[in-house]
């Protein structure tokens, strides 16, 4: 396969998936905040959101306030911001186009269909229950997408860097999401337990669709580190980052195979699955959850360069 066509398949993915992981955000944040003040007190959601999206810089670069209004603007529909809904699937649309005979027609049908029908949405709803049918039109759109790659696609290289792309976007959103909720959701005079934390976490887990999942696990009421425990560790969970990992390195060891070579992207994506695999959720608490993430994140970003470097470029 022409580096090229590997390119496009692999940031098709990815946009698709980050479109979903904005969407998930601002669903969760219009929950958090359509919550009596009682519970939500004097924390600011909107900006979180924003921290959590990875785009803080950029939008108080145009912005004054991180408000409802601005915020659903800049991570939905913006043209300015490259990682709006909008911006995502039109680069997803315009990669789909690039490589529009590696892919099914199903998957076309879906990539193509999602973006002429988001143009019908011109400058955004007008109203918060528009927008929350919105928001779960774009995941609908990503999993109709993502359902499309997994149930129509042959497995061979195509679909391999398809799939690196969803579980490295994942394993980053996932990341991301924790990492916001212990620095800047929670207040610092409010108690780890009290009601505040309790609708902020189950907003968490709604965000990766795990709050029903959290349950049939451990069974009992939201506490922080069975929530990390099943974000970060548990290989059950699909948006876990233990599972986005043994994804990345099956795809990973697939495509050696079929190239007849490894290369660093193998041995550093082992690396990572191998320390989440011994990884125990007290050492991880005990030296910093932050700290972790941090690391954690910085290494999905090493891995993704690196299979550019060996793949894409």
């Amino acid at each position: 396969m022409l580096s090229r066509t590997a390119d496009n398949l692999y940031w098709l993915a990815r946009y698709v998936e980050r479109a979903e992981y904005l969407a998930r955000i601002l669903e969760a944040t219009q929950r958090l905040t359509s919550l009596p003040i009682a519970y939500i007190r004097e924390s600011n959601e909107w900006e979180s959101a924003v921290a959590t999206a990875g785009c803080a810089h950029a939008f108080f670069a145009i912005y004054d306030e991180a408000n409802e209004e601005n915020v659903t603007d800049f991570l939905a529909f913006s043209t300015a911001n490259p990682s709006s809904i909008r911006s995502c699937f039109e680069v997803a649309r315009t990669n789909a186009r690039a490589v529009r005979t590696a892919l099914t027609v199903e998957m076309w049908d879906a990539i193509n269909g999602t973006w002429l029908e988001l143009k019908r949405y011109g400058n955004g709803p007008t109203s918060r229950e528009e927008l929350s049918r919105f928001l779960r039109w774009v995941q609908e759109s990503s999993l109709r997408f993502d359902g499309s790659a997994y149930r129509t696609m042959l497995r061979n290289d195509a679909y391999w860097f398809t799939r690196l792309g969803v579980y490295l976007e994942r394993a980053d959103n996932t990341a991301r999401i924790l990492d916001v909720k212990y620095h800047l959701l929670l207040p610092a005079q409010e108690q780890i337990g009290g009601a505040l934390d309790y609708f902020q976490w189950a907003a968490i887990l709604r965000s990766v669709s795990a709050l029903t999942s959290y349950h049939w696990v451990y069974r009992e009421s939201l506490k922080p580190w069975h929530v990390a425990d099943l974000l970060i560790l548990k290989d059950e969970m699909p948006r876990s980052l233990a599972s986005c990992y043994e994804n990345v390195v099956r795809y990973l060891d697939d495509i050696a195979v079929a190239y007849g070579r490894q290369g660093p992207a193998q041995r550093l994506a082992r690396g990572v699955r191998t320390r989440l695999q011994n990884a125990k959720m007290e050492d991880i608490f005990q030296n910093g959850l932050h700290e972790f993430i941090q690391e954690f994140i910085a290494d999905n970003n090493r891995i993704g360069g690196t299979i550019t470097q060996q793949y894409l470029a």
